[in-house]
């Protein structure tokens, strides 16, 4: 890997001198053109390899200037901070050493102890703002979430977009506050002992404001992704690219203190190098996070069930943290929902999910109809630490044509039954944002792109997407102001009881895998999994030292006389989700039951019971 001494883009230094630094081979000669009182054009220097640079008087931070390219048009920084108006816009100088932070000492977050807490920085609140989400910091916190994880708040065209359209991936948005605005956001979480967590896009960029291809051979016609244009990570002059991406993410954890990140879609990476972009990011990522004394973790959404992923890289894989489990949710869904079309269609057998919450894939190298091959291998080196489990996230939600969430798809005991699958699971649970206490509102894909022909084609895309799942009902228009404003959270339904009891029923499930050391242990071998098909029943039992945990969960339409295997001793109910206390029927669950061996319940439908092994330390 090729790396040059100094920083991509603008660099303040001492004395209102600035550092410019743009890789651009396509370019024979680049102007700055610095705007303000002192508007002027200063010309870069061009090396061998296509790096523009000056070191330039008279430029302080709060600069606006523009590029232009030999002669003609101008355009905005490849690496720019911030965008003040918007993609199309100048960009402006910022001083990554300004702000006053005061999470010095922060270690950040053991893996183990990260409950994840996905939220949309515009659509959280009303303001759509990353100040906004600071004072709901304490209650998530008292909720039990240890991490926010952000999706992709990089300069997007517009005012609303999930995010994955992003064009300037140095740039913090602007509507959302910018990057004074997600340092206050990131420093408030670290002063509560929360970590934060970057959604980032390092395989593909959105179409409108996109000028990368001006500047060089960022993109490559070796592949090609469902969104465009594939990255060039492997073809001529991929060095340089890998070093853009690299110093993206590390500007993430050096200049915003972040945790983490979490690398949408790296199936749709392309790299066939022997040392892969990913594999030499995650280095990059852990080698700076040694350095400051943090942790910090990287974590892949993939599609493919490749153990790779987080394999070391002494044994051929990425190196990675962990990764999205997209097969526990799907084993969830389908079984509890019905549906059966899309990809969904190779699931929704009870096994599917015994055997995701017992290794984590479903497929590890089965056909799957849906892909018409084999798919997937076993993660033998994977623990319940390397996988992110969840019922719902953005993507689940919001790819279905009315972004239904599943709190309208399935009843309510059921809801509070999948809380305790996901939280009492030995995978580090993720919650998207209102889940926690049922929220009904919608949460569609919207954009606000400047382009009608570009809105009609991302319309177009939207219902051909839909083809294969058969969804009933009209496709919300992502251009439309009302769709963006629909998935706005409704907390008044907090008032509500059933509401209520869910939000407290999260709580209590992550006080107890917090407190509970079978339950805070994520070692895979220190649990069994049983599961009765024809009942719909799936026993867990975590295993510790100080004492077991036996959870029964019955995800069927009716009670279940059963008895299930587990240790000799004295178990006592320490959760039961029929209860009144959580809105529910009641039952009659003993809060003691003797075994020799195995147990005998009554469980209740749609519920899920929890038993300790009661020697006292529990």
């Amino acid at each position: 890997m090729i790396h040059q001494p100094s920083r991509l883009g603008a660099t303040p230094l001492p004395d209102s001198r600035c550092c410019f630094i743009v890789w651009a081979p396509f370019v024979d000669k680049i102007d700055v053109h610095l705007l303000g009182r002192n508007e002027r054009y200063e010309p870069l220097e061009r090396d061998a390899r296509g790096y523009h640079s000056a070191t330039l008087e008279g430029v302080p931070a709060g600069t606006n200037y523009l590029y232009r390219l030999d002669g003609g048009q101008e355009r905005p920084d490849p690496t720019s901070r911030y965008q003040p108006e918007g993609v199309h816009g100048p960009s402006q100088v910022v001083d990554p050493e300004a702000f006053d932070w005061t999470d010095d000492g922060w270690p950040g977050l053991a893996r183990k102890n990260l409950v994840f807490y996905e939220l949309h920085a515009g659509a959280f609140t009303d303001e759509g703002a990353f100040d906004a989400v600071i004072p709901h910091l304490d209650g998530l916190k008292d909720l039990g979430i240890t991490c926010i994880e952000l999706m992709p708040v990089n300069q997007f065209p517009g005012a609303r977009n999930w995010g994955y359209d992003g064009v300037q991936i140095f740039a913090v948005q602007n509507s959302y506050g910018g990057p004074e605005g997600l340092r206050r956001l990131v420093d408030a979480c670290h002063a509560r002992g929360m970590a934060v967590i970057l959604d980032v896009v390092y395989n593909h960029l959105g179409p409108e404001g996109n000028y990368l291809g001006e500047y060089g051979p960022y993109f490559t016609d070796k592949y090609s992704t469902p969104w465009g244009s594939a990255l060039n990570f492997d073809d001529v002059d991929s060095d340089e690219v890998q070093r853009f991406y690299i110093e993206n993410a590390l500007q993430w954890i050096r200049d915003y203190h972040l945790d983490g990140f979490r690398l949408d879609a790296i199936h749709a990476i392309y790299d066939q190098r022997p040392r892969p972009f990913l594999r030499e990011m995650a280095s990059a990522i852990h080698d700076l996070a040694a350095d400051l004394g943090r942790r910090v973790h990287v974590i892949a959404e993939s599609n493919m069930n490749d153990p790779r992923v987080v394999n070391p890289g002494k044994f051929g894989g990425l190196g990675l943290d962990a990764e999205w489990n997209d097969d526990f949710h799907h084993a969830v869904h389908a079984l509890l929902t019905g549906e059966d079309t899309g990809y969904y269609h190779d699931y929704g057998s009870f096994e599917d999910l015994v055997k995701a919450m017992r290794a984590g894939f479903v497929y590890t190298g089965q056909h799957m109809s849906f892909r018409g091959r084999g798919h997937g291998d076993v993660p033998w080196l994977y623990d319940g630490n390397n996988f992110v489990v969840f019922a719902q996230n953005h993507d689940q939600i919001g790819n279905r044509a009315r972004g239904d969430r599943l709190s309208t798809l399935i009843p309510f005991e059921l809801q509070k039954t999948v809380a305790a699958l996901v939280t009492l699971s030995p995978y580090l649970p993720l919650f998207f944002m209102g889940e926690e206490y049922g929220e009904t509102n919608p949460f569609p894909y919207f954009v606000d792109h400047g382009d009608p022909d570009l809105i009609e084609a991302v319309r177009k895309g939207r219902a051909a997407e839909f083809e294969s799942f058969a969804w009933q009902g009209e496709i919300l228009d992502p251009a439309a102001s009302e769709t963006f404003e629909m998935a706005k959270l409704d907390r008044e339904k907090l008032d509500n009881p059933k509401h209520r009891a869910l939000y407290e029923l999260h709580r209590e499930l992550l006080r107890l895998r917090r407190e509970t050391p079978a339950l805070a242990n994520l070692k895979l071998r220190d649990m069994t999994v049983n599961g009765i098909d024809a009942q719909r029943i799936l026993q867990m039992c975590r295993l510790h030292a100080t004492g077991d945990v036996n959870c029964a969960f019955n995800l069927g339409q009716d009670e279940a006389s059963i008895r299930l295997p587990c240790a000799s001793g004295r178990w006592r109910l320490v959760l039961n989700t029929a209860d009144t206390d959580w809105v529910g029927p009641g039952s009659d669950l003993p809060t003691i039951l003797e075994s020799d061996g195995s147990i005998e319940m009554a469980l209740p439908a749609m519920s899920c019971a929890v038993y300790v092994l009661d020697n006292g330390s529990a």
